[in-house]
């Protein structure tokens, strides 16, 4: 155990002094503190490397009444800054809109304890009622880590089915946890608002690949059947070695 340890420190020591000779490349909002890596990303300029995809609908589906969208963009009025804007018709009752983003750097197979938190600007107030459920209690949002690249396969009824384990809107699975819905309290005349939520209180761990590599990945599973529109104003993760 000592010897891992130490071993563990010394890639770490490396990876350092990598980063400062050549730069962080792609991660340029990465830092290290000992054995934990810390990863923020607020889109001033760009998306930052992650890109949005979408899943739990059919493979051959209806652009029109899906009406789905996303991309860079400032945030809706009031507020600073730019975010990833996404959009989606949940029409097939069970929508999932994901970011992802690979990160580097780490130990090669090691565990490492996830945290993350997400800024997020949403619309929907408290206590809305909506087809199939509310546009708001009912949007929930997940975050997670894996080492295979967060992808859609077609299932054998013909739908984009998750690759990993994201579990099922209101519960979370092996990959990812349930943080929070979209709802805020704050918001009263369809206003967009930031609201945060993280992971604190909830496990979620990774193993990085034999390159020292993790997709982190987060998202809106939906039981409700409208429209949904957010952005995604800050992620943030904290990989911390086990």
């Amino acid at each position: 155990m000592v010897m891992r340890h130490t071993i563990c420190r010394l890639w770490f020591v490396l990876t350092i002094t990598l980063l400062t000779l050549y730069g962080c490349g792609d991660d340029s909002h990465v830092s290290f503190d000992g054995t934990d890596a810390e990863f923020v990303y607020t889109f001033d300029g760009d998306a930052e490397g992650w890109t949005v995809a979408f899943a739990d609908l059919p493979v051959d589906y209806d652009p029109s009444i899906f009406e789905l969208e996303s991309g860079h963009r400032p945030l809706p009025d009031g507020l600073p800054g730019s975010g990833i804007y996404v959009q989606g018709h949940n029409r097939s009752d069970d929508l999932f809109m994901f970011l992802k983003r690979q990160v580097g750097g780490l130990i090669p197979e090691a565990t490492y304890a996830v945290s993350v938190s997400i800024d997020l600007a949403t619309n929907v107030p408290t206590g809305s009622i909506g087809i199939g459920g509310s546009p708001g209690a009912s949007v929930f949002v997940k975050g997670g880590a894996s080492a295979l690249e967060p992808d859609t396969v077609v299932d054998s009824n013909g739908y984009l089915r998750m690759n990993i384990d994201k579990g099922n809107q209101s519960k979370g699975g092996e990959a990812m946890a349930v943080l929070g819905n979209v709802a805020h309290p704050d918001v009263a005349q369809r206003e967009y608002r930031i609201k945060t939520l993280d992971s604190v209180g909830l496990s979620l761990s990774v193993d990085a690949d034999n390159e020292g590599r993790v997709w982190l990945v987060v998202g809106t599973d939906s039981g409700f059947e409208g429209l949904t529109r957010l952005y995604y104003a800050r992620i943030s993760y904290t990989l911390a070695l086990e």
